[in-house]
């Protein structure tokens, strides 16, 4: 069983960086953080007062020219930075995801509440390579329904 969750957990960590690979493909401002520039966001958005978890965001997408290795300029321009969620699949799905079934984190939430116009969760179809950006409260407006649970593992 361990290891069946193991395999999963393998597979969707692929899907995912396939994902953040196609959004940084496209060219429409997606951004694979480094380590450093990982934590420069979180240094300036902590130094904001802003709970930010590092593991919470995977993407990042500026609305200018920030050199995000620059911790002064980052938090010069935090304004201009949106950290994103990937969610990812490879199952037939319509352009709008309708009927994409996905799971949040504690974490993720917490951050979104904590960021709120500067994260968002971003959504890929590695299949047809398209994607959706959508806040929480899209997420939760359009949601059918909702199964709190608690997943572990040992």
């Amino acid at each position: 069983m361990k290891d069946d969750l193991v395999v999963e957990f393998q597979s969707g960590h692929k899907t995912a960086k396939a994902a953040a690979a196609i959004l940084v493909a496209k060219k429409d401002g997606f951004i694979i953080p480094t380590a450093r520039q990982r934590q420069n966001l979180l240094v300036a958005f902590a130094k904001k007062g802003k709970v930010v978890y590092g593991k919470a965001f995977d993407v990042v997408k500026p609305s200018g020219s920030v050199d995000l290795d620059e911790l002064v300029e980052v938090e010069k321009h935090l304004e201009k930075i949106k950290v994103f969620e990937v969610k990812s699949t490879r199952k037939k799905l319509p352009s709008d995801f309708a009927g994409y079934f996905f799971a949040l984190t504690a974490a993720e939430v917490l951050v979104a509440q904590s960021l709120k116009k500067q994260f968002g969760f971003v959504l890929v179809n590695t299949g047809t390579r398209e994607h959706l950006e959508m806040s929480l409260s899209e997420i939760f407006a359009r949601a059918k329904g909702i199964y709190p649970t608690w997943s572990i593992c040992f």
